[in-house]
This record gives structure tokens, sequence and C-alpha cells, in this order.
């Protein structure tokens, strides 16, 4: 037989693009249009409803970034047409190459109520199924004209402040049609079967078979009378449509979705109406297929729909009910999980499952992060202690030097907790459902012979639109279809309990699921993540002192509404986009304008407890809110801090510069201003590696591939700047209490202002880097050469540390040459280390050179600026204060105080002067109280969370201030566990605490 295969396929192509897909709408009619822009932001509909239209056509511009123009549309349905089914298509001007990232629609009623969204995809509106003549259309369309901002080239558009009037769009049609389902549907039969031939092997006889029946097919359609020949056509398809798959085909759980970004390249304004849109499509799409099952995370973005949307939040909960608009995740919203703080992270966790509790009666079982920039090894203890079972990401198949090597598998986390983990193998969280992508899923799935099935997310997401009837046709018909993967459209629970039933015994992966990409993001958008990590101390602060208060201060109220909301301020602004610093500079702006506000308002919270708590008088009374005692204040307690340690001096030093000493560390500050030596006077030991200098500010040229505000390349290390020259070196402080030199630089357009503090009885030099940063693409670091033989670092993450070593012996080691800590990080040998703490910065990088004396250095450096200029082309420009510290001789147990330390400062209140006991102390300073607070279910229960902070078994004794009728171990929902670490309460009210290494313990004190 002669191969025709190109010509057939050639026809099919041109068959479907030029004479079915129009033949679905070939009868049309123009529908009447009017406009209305909105002056500035979104009005309510209601308003919208009562404007004055204006007559507008097809053709029109409309639509300046950012703006929002209602159309109103109206028509009759043609006599003739009776009893067809018509459809409106109302195409606002969209690129179908661009879903979820251009102008968008919503259509409402005359009486205001949703009815469905518009996207490229999605541009119908369904009159009736069997339509009478004569009947009317009235529609009003919120339309959206967002500007397209995904060419990663710097643009103003990404602020309404900077942005351009020029209309961006164009209407391209709004006309009423009769809608034919045979040939729509002999659309569908023919994508399909095209997608699927194009995948098997050209030897493969299913290929040809299908190849065959295509021929037939186009031979039967007459393509001038398409509507009455497509049934033949669909005839000569039905064999190899009805051919069941192998019996050991993959098995496909393909769980609507739509992954809808809370910020990224639009405001968070905006997604309240892209989470509205596209819900309010997904409803539609269940009323005429009950087969449909949609995933929705982000109990964020429910909580908008119930505000913004009422009517539609009921739709929503109708479908919940029925089990088909499944809630999932668990999580306020998808954050990232690198920088967010570890009480931060258990109250994503609390308040979102919360939410779903509260309005569904769901226990959400599966933490869905399918796009954040990799995991933190903390995170499955949090899912555990959450309620939920099941984690999902699909992320790390973006991984740019190594393969990750398992689809399902058990993941461990640094307390020896694991969950069992599914990364679908379609390496997509917007699949299409199309034969491709099947296809590759079933290529790529690494469990072959141990595991059979795997997770599809579909439908259109980032900016939304989610799921079409297109994908459940596709859906219905590889249910089971020789040659392809079988496909079944069910909850994302239904697949992990199979999952987990046919691969108990799946591999372990131990430690961070590292993202070897987008690694610029510890560092972009400084202010965000300052921002960010003030707020987190400041709850703290306020939680601490406000429970303190309420348990103590006869009739002090504790701020519950006001601690809730500002805590899912915080939590909705470590959304995976925003913290990060990837996007757009409206977002970061209104992060800084928020954090701000946050600021004012916590501290006056903080203010108004310890207030109450210091009483009436003239007495300073300094405030630890850290958890190990300061200067003799005890932890969480207040009083009149002792006498530092050996005073200060300050001496100048041989060759320029000075010499600060305390009794504790011994300084050298060359005339460079760049630190020389830093000794530990009890350990005899040198910090500093033998010619090197510390604090050195480093500039890099910074221009990645492709992803600005995300990546940096290890290629930036390739070119660096010292900053060693000095405009002004100065001892600006020098007295028994403290010692401080001050150095300035200019470098490029910018200048920074550097103070380094000695304090008296400290063991840390303290640094603060005031930045007037006016660089563009650049890389700026400070770089600690430590006289340190690390084999490894431990850095701080969510309740505990994460070691790295410093080696680079694999490619799975030398691709986190940039790595993530919180507060803290440490390097050590047996017997001596060093740790830098900070109170902003995210970004490290760590290396080892051996030296010509045989010694090794290790290179910690602080990553503190960036400048990329997409998506925000100002990113960092202006004014920064950057806070760290060196800590030579430091042990873990000091990095873990020191870093509380500088994150926490003593505050100062004046009062009766009568010190203010702890709410609750343990005697043993590996065990960190990270929170103390009132319980969520305003019981006036106090809930703490403690944990053990060093990597090693600790026993404890928890000693509360005030009368306790019982202990309990809770989750993090505050909800009974069975006991694992808490003891009963003895006759003195104390708990004896016994924690395994890191664990998180919730500690739930009934008050007596």
């Amino acid at each position: 037989m002669h191969d025709d295969r190109s010509i057939v396929e050639h026809r099919l192509r041109r068959v479907l693009a030029e004479r079915l897909r129009p033949a679905v709408r070939a009868r049309s009619v123009p529908l009447t249009a009017a406009r209305w822009e909105a002056p500035g932001e979104p009005v309510p509909v209601a308003e919208a409803l009562a404007a004055d239209y204006r007559p507008c056509a097809v053709g029109d511009e409309w639509g300046p970034a950012w703006g929002t123009t209602w159309f109103k549309v109206t028509g009759a349905v043609p006599a003739d047409w009776a009893g067809r089914t018509v459809e409106a298509v109302l195409d606002l001007g969209f690129d179908r190459m661009m879903p979820g990232f251009q102008c968008e629609g919503l259509v409402h009623r005359p009486d205001g109520g949703e009815v469905k969204g518009l996207h490229p995809y999605n541009d119908w509106v369904k009159v009736a199924d069997r339509a009478a003549g004569g009947e009317r259309v009235e529609w009003y369309v919120e339309a959206a004209s967002n500007p397209v901002l995904v060419e990663h080239r710097p643009t103003a558009e990404g602020d309404r402040r900077t942005s351009s009037g020029r209309p961006l769009y164009r209407l391209a049609r709004l006309d009423l049609t009769v809608f034919e389902g045979e040939v729509w549907e002999l659309v569908q039969d023919l994508e399909v079967l095209q997608a699927l031939m194009l995948e098997l092997p050209e030897t493969e006889a299913r290929r040809h078979r299908i190849l065959r029946a295509v021929s037939r097919a186009l031979d039967a359609v007459d393509l001038d009378r398409v509507p009455e020949t497509a049934p033949a056509a669909r005839a000569e398809l039905a064999p190899v449509l009805a051919a069941p798959a192998h019996a050991s085909a993959h098995r496909i759980s393909a769980v609507g979705h739509a992954h809808i970004d809370s910020a990224w390249l639009w405001p968070l304004r905006e997604t309240v109406r892209k989470v509205a849109r596209t819900s309010a499509n997904v409803v539609h799409l269940m009323d005429e297929h009950p087969e449909f099952v949609f995933a929705m995370s982000q109990a964020q973005q429910f909580a908008w729909i119930k505000q913004h949307r009422p009517e539609l939040f009921e739709r929503v909960r109708k479908q919940v009910s029925e089990g088909r608009f499944v809630p999932v995740g668990g999580m306020w919203v998808e954050s990232d999980t690198n920088m967010v703080g570890g009480e931060a992270m258990a109250r994503q966790f609390l308040y979102g499952k919360k939410f779903f509790l509260d309005e569904f009666g769901i226990e959400t079982r599966e933490v869905w992060l399918p796009d954040s920039f990799g995991y933190t090894a903390a995170l499955p203890q949090l899912v555990k202690l959450s309620g939920a079972r099941w984690f999902l990401t699909q992320k790390i198949c973006w991984s740019q030097t190594n393969t990750f090597p398992h689809h399902t598998f058990w993941w461990e986390g640094i307390d020896g907790t694991r969950v069992f983990t599914h990364f679908p193998p379609v390496d997509t969280y917007n699949s299409d459902l199309g034969g491709a992508q099947l296809a590759h899923a079933a290529r790529n799935y690494r469990e072959k012979g141990r595991g059979s099935r795997s997770l599809v997310p579909f439908g259109w997401g980032d900016g939304g639109g989610g799921p079409t009837r297109e994908m459940l046709a596709r859906a219905a018909r590889l249910r089971d279809l020789e040659g392809s993967p079988r496909v079944t459209v069910e909850r994302p629970d239904a697949f992990f309990e199979q999952a987990r039933a046919e691969y108990p015994d799946a591999p372990v992966w131990a430690g961070e699921l590292y993202l070897e990409l987008h690694r610029g993001t510890y560092t972009s958008q400084a202010k965000t993540k300052q921002g960010n990590r003030r707020s987190e101390s400041l709850l703290h602060e306020a939680e601490l002192w406000s429970a303190t208060a309420a348990v103590r201060v006869p009739g002090f109220g504790y701020p519950y509404d006001a601690l809730e909301r500002i805590w899912k301020t915080v939590l909705l602004h470590q959304f995976h986009d925003i913290l990060p610093g990837s996007s757009i500079a409206w977002v970061h702006r209104e992060a800084r304008e928020t954090y701000a506000r946050l600021a004012a308002e916590l501290t006056a919270l903080t203010a108004a407890a310890q207030e109450a708590l210091a009483g009436e008088g003239g007495v300073p009374l300094h405030f630890n809110a850290a958890p190990h005692a300061r200067r003799g204040v005890p932890a969480g307690g207040a009083g009149v801090p002792a006498a530092g340690g050996e005073p200060v001096t300050a001496a100048p030093r041989e060759g320029g510069g000075y010499v600060l000493a305390n009794g504790r560390l011994r300084v050298e500050v060359d005339g460079r201003g760049l630190v020389v030596s830093a000794r530990d006077l009890a350990a005899d030991r040198e910090a500093v590696a033998p010619g090197g200098a510390a604090n050195l500010l480093q500039v890099h040229p910074d221009f990645p591939n492709m992803w600005d505000a995300w990546d940096v390349e290890e290629f930036y290390r390739h070119n660096v700047t010292d900053l060693t020259d000095r405009d002004e070196l100065a001892l600006a402080e020098s007295g028994p209490a403290a010692a401080t030199v001050r150095v300035t630089r200019s470098f490029g357009a910018s200048r920074a202002v550097q103070t380094l503090t000695l304090r008296a009885g400290a063991g840390t030099l303290d640094i603060t880097t005031e930045v007037d940063w006016q660089e563009t693409e650049k890389f700026l670091k400070a770089a600690f050469p430590l006289d340190v033989k690390a084999e490894d670092t431990a850095a701080e993450t969510q309740f505990g540390h994460v070691r790295r070593p410093t080696h680079t012996n694999t490619s799975w080691e030398a691709a986190k040459f940039e790595i993530c800590a919180h507060r803290w990080i440490h390097a050590a040998e047996p017997g001596w280390g060093v740790a830098l703490v900070n109170d902003s910065t995210y970004g490290h990088d760590v290396t080892r050179d051996v030296r010509p004396d045989g010694g090794q250095t290790t290179t910690v450096r602080l990553s503190l600026l960036r400048a990329p200029r997409y998506p925000d082309p100002e990113t960092d420009q202006g004014v920064h204060t950057l806070r760290y510290a060196l800590a030579p001789g430091a042990t873990l147990g000091d990095a873990v105080a020191e870093g509380h330390r500088i994150n926490l400062p003593e505050r100062v209140r004046t009062g009766a002067g009568v010190p203010v006991a702890p709410l609750v102390a343990v005697d043993q300073d590996a065990v960190v109280v990270e929170t103390v607070k009132l319980a969520e279910d305003r019981s006036g229960d106090v809930v703490l969370r403690i944990y053990e902070s060093r990597g090693g078994r600790a026993r404890a004794v928890l000693t509360p201030g005030f009368p306790v009728a019982g202990a309990q171990e809770c989750d993090l929902l505050e909800r009974p566990l069975p006991p694992t670490a808490v003891g009963t309460p003895g006759p003195a009210g104390t708990v004896a605490l016994t924690l395994r290494p890191f664990q998180i313990v919730t500690v739930r004190l009934r008050r007596a």
C-alpha cells in the first residue's frame, strides 16, 4: 500500500481549520452593542447597570491598560431559528495564544446575576438548547482590559500609575449563532483521533487504522453541507473511538483546575475578578456536565467570592455540597514555602482549613502547591499536623540541572515525618487533555511496573479561565481508548487513595524539594521581603503581649478580630509571586503600603498590651519578646536588664582603622572599613580567614537567560567588583556600652553607609547597611570568608534547620549555588563555629576553598539586593536598610537565640516598675516557645507552639505563669491529638515535654 499519511494528515488539518470548526457556528446575526467606561477602579455591578451607555460596534477599539469597559449587548433570536440551539459569541478581541494574560469578561443578567466568564477559549454564552423565535437576549459584560505583560521586557504597563491610556483591544465579534451540536461533536472526534494518531509510532497498526477511519470520515462529510453530513462522518469514526485501551494502559485521574495566581502580572484587585469569572465558568459547566469535577485551592479566593459575589458563592457552595466543586490545599493561599516563617506557615493551614470547615464542613486532605518555587523540608511535618495526608506539586519539573527521580514517593521532612506525595508526570498544571500531553504523561511516568496512575490537572490557569467543554469532550472520548492512557475525571482524593493503595512502598525522598531555578526569588523586591519578616515578628509580639495582658490584666480584651484580619493579610502577601518578588510594580507598591499600615497597627496593639502590663508610673521596663532570656530579662517577660559585661573599648588600629573589644570579641576594622579580624577571645579563635576581609560588599552583573526577577544564573559569579574604596571612615560612637564604626562607599550610581557596632556583653558584631540602590541588572552581596572547615552549613528553616554540603561533588550540590535561610546560617567544624544572623535577608550562598597554608576558607555571603527589570522595571530602586550580625564562636543554640534577638528587639515602656513574669517558661534552651496566643475558639485557653530547635532529643519542663486546669497536645487547628510529647500537668501546674529532633508541638493550656 502506498504511504499517504502526510496527505491525509494535511487534509485533516485544513478541513478542520477552514471548514469544520467554522461550520459549528456558520449561521449568525449581529447583536446590538453599547458601552460605558468605568472611571478609575472597578465599580459595583448595580452602578454599572444603571450607567449611561453609548452605541458601539464590532471593530471599535476599547480599553486602556487596567480599565473596565461595560458592554450592553441585546438582540433577538430569528424566527427561523426556533427549536435550534442558539448561543452568542462575544469575542472581546481575544488572542488564543495567551489565555489568562489579556482581556477577560464576566457576563451578567439585567438583574446583576453572573452568567459566565469570557476568555479566549470560552467566548460563548448559551441562549437556549431549543430557542424560541423572537426570544430576546440582554446581557451586560464587565470587560477588563488587562495589558499583555508576558513578553519578558521592561514595561511601564505594570502599574496603573505609569501605564499608557491608549486602547489595547478591538471588539472582534458580537453575534447570535446557531450552534451545530453534531458538527461540534465531529470536531471533537477528529481532534482527539488526530492528536492520538500523531503520538503513536509510525509502525503501530493502530495509527494506520485511525488514519484510514479519518480518511473515510473526510470523504463522508460534504463540505458544502457540513451539518447534514456530519453524522455520516461520525459513523465512520465510531469503530476506532470504541476500541478499548490496553489492559496495562497508564491510568490518568483528570481533575478540573484553574491555577489562578493571587497576584502576578495583575494586581490583587484583578485576581478578585479573575476568580469570579473562572468560578462562574465552572458552575455553568457543571450545570451542563454532571460528570465534571473541579478542584480549587486557596481559601482566600473562596473568601473573595463570598465577599464580592455572594450569589455566585451560593452556587459554588451548592456544587461543593454535591462533591463536584472540590476545595483542596487547605492553605490560605498557595504560598511560597522557602521564606515563609514557621508560625506563618502554620497559620496558612490554620486559616485555610478553618475556612473550608466553617463554610463547607470539609476537611481537606491534600496539600496542593503546583507552582511554588521549591518546598521546605519542614513541610511534611506541618502537612501532617494540619490533618492532611497527601502532597501535590508540579514545579520541580522546571529544574534546570537534575531530573527528579520520582513521580510518586514518600517525602520525609527534617523531623522524620513522611507524607505521600505526587508529582504529576504530565509536567503542567494547565493541561488541555490533548493527546500530546497525555502521551507525555504516560511516557514520562517514572514508577512503571510499581505504580500505574498519575494525576492531571486540566484547565486554563495562571490567569484563570478553567476547564472548557472541549476538554470534557476529550476526557469522555479518552476514558477507554486504544493507544491512549485511560482518563477518568475524578476528585483528587480518589486519585490519592488509589495511588497509595497500589504503591504503599513508594521510594523515599528525604529533605527539601529544591527547585533548580528561580533562585533570585530569595532576594528580589527586598522591601516586600522585609515587610513580611517584620510583620511576622510584630504579630509574634502582638499575640504574646496581648495574651499575657488578657490573662493577667482584668478587663483587657484580646484583639481576636484584628489579629485574624492582619494574619490573613500577611498570609495573602506570602503568595508565591508576591513574597518571592516576581510580580508587577503595582503589586509590590501596594505590598509596601500594606506592610507599613500593618506595622503601625501591630505596633499599636503591642503598645496597648504592654502599657496595660506595665501599669502607671515612670520606671522604664524592658519587654523581651524573644524566646530566650536577654540581659537577665526572661523570655516573654519584662524587667530591668542587668548590666552588660566588660565595657567596650575602641582604639585606633595600626595601619588605619579601629579595634573594638568587649571582653568576648575583639574586632579589627581596617582602613578600608573592612573587618579583617573577629576573634572569639574565650576560645582564642579567629573567625576571619587569613588574608580575608569580612563584610565585603560585592557587586555582580545579573542578567539571567530569561526570568529576570526569578532567576540568578551560576555565571553571575564569573565577574565581580569588590567594593573596597571608601568615601569616609569614622568612629561614630565610643562609650562603655557600645562602639560604632561608620563607613561610607560610593559605587556606580549608588551609595552605601554601614555601621559596625560592638555592644557590651555581646557575642555579635552588629552591622547595619543603608544602601541608596540605583543600579540595574546588578546583584549586591555581603561576603564573610570564615576560617572554618565546614563540611556543611545549617540554615534556619521553619521550626528547625536544614543542612547542605559545602562541596559540589555532584550536580545536585552544584545546582544549589544560591540557597535560602531564614534568620540565621551557621558554619562549623567540630567544637567551634560561626553564625550570621539577619533581620530580613533570605538569599545566601556558601563556597569553600583551600588556602596555601592548607586551611579551609568557608565563605558565606548574604544576598542583599538585586535590580531586575521585568516584570517591575524599578525593582528595588531606592533606599534600603538591612541589618545582620556576625557571631564568632556561636553554637547552633547561639545561632537560634541571636536570630530571634535581631528580629525581636527589646521594647521599653514606663510603668510601675514591677517586672512582668512570663506567661509560660521552659527550662531548656533547645526547646523554643515560638508562639503564645489565645485559642481560636475564643475560649480563653492559652495556645503555645513549641519546637525542638537543634536537631536532637530534648526534655523540658513547661511552667505556666497562671493556674492551669489541663494541658492538651493539639494539631495546628488546635484540635486534640493523642499525646506524643506533652505530659499531664503536675501538682504545681508544670508540664513535662519530651520532644524528638525538630518536633513541633502545639500545646493548649486550659485555664483554671
